[in-house]
This record gives structure tokens, C-alpha cells and sequence, in this order.
């Protein structure tokens, strides 16, 4: 009996101790912070939390402005066609670093005219080919410029850049074209492009014409754009050709009509046509929303001949998207110098960044002829004397 009880005794033992094992052996598959799916080596992976801010880096140029002395050298420098690489190459490194950079084409590009020059411009293929190959990814090309080679040049400018798949703003096709708001995406952040032209030169497309150039005086189709862009996008930024100029000061209209495109929704306004820089500042909407506005970034390149027409201007900003708000912020916001730098006749036009550009630079510049006071100091005057320094 006594053997029996001690077999007994050892098969619960040995039972108890494989209960055991089970439990202590078996994997916990329980854990709420780890990811159960291994990856293809095998292993565990923790779930990473969700972002909290979304960050997307921009910069904004001013007038492309293509004079015939710049494409004239593009040409010299090619054996068919023409070569703009020489003209750019040294600020190009500065468009490539954002996610998103914006340039306000000046001069229409259209495949349908032979190339011209002040005061009906059209400018060769190349440039904006140029323009994409240097990192440009939005074009507004609503400018007093726009119908130079007409409503038939037009539509080829506007069919030039969709042909290139790129983003552009303030001409359409017709009112089915205008209907999709130009966008794009970058990091999950959804942003607009609006844009319009206050002058057209006295120029106008015929009355039964179904193309659109949005105009400044169309104010009550800029509110409803930038309201329907609002509902889409996370922010809305809006090209602005308007004010006088070479003038550095804005008008009275430009402020007027930066303060209703804010309120309507625009979270950065961009300005050129003056063709010299002016002030930068912030408006404080009524819901405490503020829009940075950049009154003129100036020419990014043209042969003009006065020195204060040499100094554009790059506005560097990010748009952080607060991922569990939605709310937007402007952040990082600078404006620094782009000179467009020839020498005598206008000779080899190329454009800088103001940080790399030099007083032997300046001491040759054939702009001297008309302004002998041009130097490097002459520039950075001009830039402290417009730009307020928290943007510098």
C-alpha cells in the first residue's frame, strides 16, 4: 500500500511540475505595447507613437523676369536650344533644400511664338525646364505679363506646365480647370496655391473667351477660392502680383486687400512685381490667426540697370501642422538676399545668394554704370533699411 500511495505521490508531482513549465514557457502575447507581427528577420518591434507636429520647408523667390539679354546667352552657350545652367547654378543648391519651393514666372512661356523680349515677352522651353530641373515645384503665372502673346499664348503656357506635371496657379483652361484647387502634399500636410495678377498691361482676353487669369479686382472670386482651398488643405498660401513699381513701400491698396485675403483664410501671402523688395510683417486676423505677408520678393534674375532692381529677395518658411489639433503654425520664417550679379553690357547675368555673394563681385558689376554707388554695403543697407530684423 505504502508503495502504491508513493507512485501516486510522484506522478502528481511530476504532473504538477509540467503545469508548470506551461505557464512559465508559453510566450505572452498579451503585451499592449509590442508588436506581435515580427518583421521578416524574426523580430519583436515596439509600436512607435504618432508624431505630434508635422513640419514641411518652403521657399519663395521673386520675378523671373527672362529679358532678352539672358536668353540671348543661353543660347551662346548652347549648341542648339538653349542653356540656362550657368545663370542659375549658384543659387540652385538654395532651391533644392526645402520640401517646396515657389517661383513667380514672370514671362509666359509659350510653345506656339518665337521667343521675345521687352515689352511682349515669351521665353524658350529651357527656362522652365531649368526652373524644374533647379527644384521649383510651384509657378504662379498670373502676372501683368500673362497675355503678351495672347489668349492663344496663354493657353500654350498653361498647357506647357501641366505637361511638366507641375503645380501652378492663377490661369486656367476654363472654369473646369479652375474648379480643382492646385495642391499638393508633402509629409501628410495638404497645402494650396492661389494666385492673382492686378495689371495685365491694358491687355484682356477676348469676351467670349473661356480662360480665366485671376484678377485682383476679382474680389469676390479670390474670397470664394481661398475659402473652398481652406476647406481642402491644411493651409493656403496666395501669390500676389500687385503694388507699384521700384517703390519699396507698399500702397495703401496692397495692405488693404493682404488684410481681407487673411481674413478670408490665406496663411501666407506672397507679393512680387515691384521688381525690388519690400517689407515683410504678420497679420493678426480676428481669431487670433496670424498671416505672414512678403509685400515683394524683388526679381530672382532680369537685365535691368538700376541697382536697387539687383537685390531680390528668398522667403524661408516651414508650416507646422499640429497632427492632433490640425492646427497650423508658421515657423523658422527668414528673408534673406538674392542678387542678380552681370558684368559690363550686361555681360554672363548669373543670380547669388546674397551670404555668397562678394565685394569683388560688386566692384565689377556693370550696374555701376548706372548706380556708381553699388557695392556689397549698398545691398545690406537696402535689405536692413526694407526687412524688419526678426526676418533676418
Amino acid at each position: 500500500m505504502k508503495k502504491i500511495m508513493s507512485v501516486l505521490l510522484a506522478v502528481i508531482i511530476f504532473l504538477d511540475v509540467v503545469a508548470l513549465g506551461v505557464i512559465f514557457l508559453v510566450p505572452n502575447n498579451s503585451r499592449p505595447d509590442v508588436d506581435v507581427n515580427a518583421d521578416i528577420g524574426g523580430e519583436v518591434t515596439e509600436t512607435q507613437p504618432a508624431e505630434p507636429f508635422t513640419r514641411v520647408s518652403f521657399a519663395a523667390v521673386g520675378d523671373n523676369l527672362i529679358h532678352d539679354t539672358v536668353y540671348e546667352q543661353a543660347a551662346a552657350r548652347s549648341s542648339g536650344g538653349y542653356d540656362f545652367t550657368d545663370a542659375y547654378d549658384r543659387i540652385a543648391h538654395k532651391i533644392a533644400q526645402p520640401d517646396v519651393a515657389i517661383l513667380n514666372q514672370e514671362t509666359i512661356i509659350s510653345t506656339e511664338h518665337n521667343v521675345s523680349s521687352y515689352p511682349m515677352f515669351n521665353s524658350p522651353v529651357e527656362v522652365g525646364e531649368e526652373m524644374l530641373e533647379i527644384g521649383f515645384d510651384v509657378f504662379n503665372i498670373a502676372t501683368n505679363h500673362s497675355l503678351d502673346c495672347g489668349e492663344k499664348g496663354l493657353i500654350s503656357a498653361i498647357n506647357f506646365w501641366k505637361s511638366k506635371n507641375a503645380v501652378t496657379c492663377g490661369a486656367y483652361l476654363n472654369s473646369d480647370d479652375m474648379s480643382t484647387v492646385p495642391m499638393n502634399e508633402v509629409n501628410g500636410v495638404k497645402i494650396a496655391y492661389l494666385g492673382f495678377t492686378d495689371s495685365t498691361n491694358g491687355l484682356s482676353l477676348p469676351e467670349d473667351s473661356e480662360v480665366i487669369l485671376v484678377r485682383a479686382k476679382d474680389e469676390s472670386l479670390l474670397q470664394q477660392r481661398i475659402v473652398e482651398a481652406k476647406k481642402q488643405a491644411d493651409a493656403v498660401i496666395v501669390s500676389a502680383h500687385w503694388g507699384n513699381e521700384y517703390t519699396h513701400e507698399p500702397t495703401d491698396y496692397q495692405r488693404e486687400l493682404a488684410q481681407k485675403l487673411a481674413s478670408w483664410g490665406a496663411d501666407v501671402i506672397i507679393g512680387t512685381h515691384p521688381h525690388v523688395i519690400q517689407p515683410v510683417e504678420y497679420i493678426t486676423n480676428s481669431d487670433g490667426r496670424k498671416t505672414l505677408v512678403a509685400y515683394s520678393l524683388g526679381n530672382f534674375i532680369s537685365a535691368q540697370n538700376r541697382g536697387p532692381r539687383m537685390l531680390g529677395g528668398m522667403l524661408n518658411f516651414e508650416i507646422v501642422k499640429n497632427n492632433t489639433t490640425g492646427a497650423i503654425a508658421l515657423e523658422n520664417v527668414k528673408f534673406s538676399g538674392v542678387v542678380t550679379h552681370y558684368g559690363y553690357g550686361c555681360s554672363n547675368i548669373r543670380v547669388y545668394p546674397l551670404e555668397d555673394y562678394t565685394e569683388e563681385l560688386a566692384s565689377k558689376h556693370g550696374v555701376k554704370s548706372k548706380t556708381p554707388s553699388f557695392s556689397l554695403q549698398y545691398l545690406h543697407d537696402i535689405l536692413n533699411d526694407v526687412i524688419d530684423k526678426q526676418f533676418l
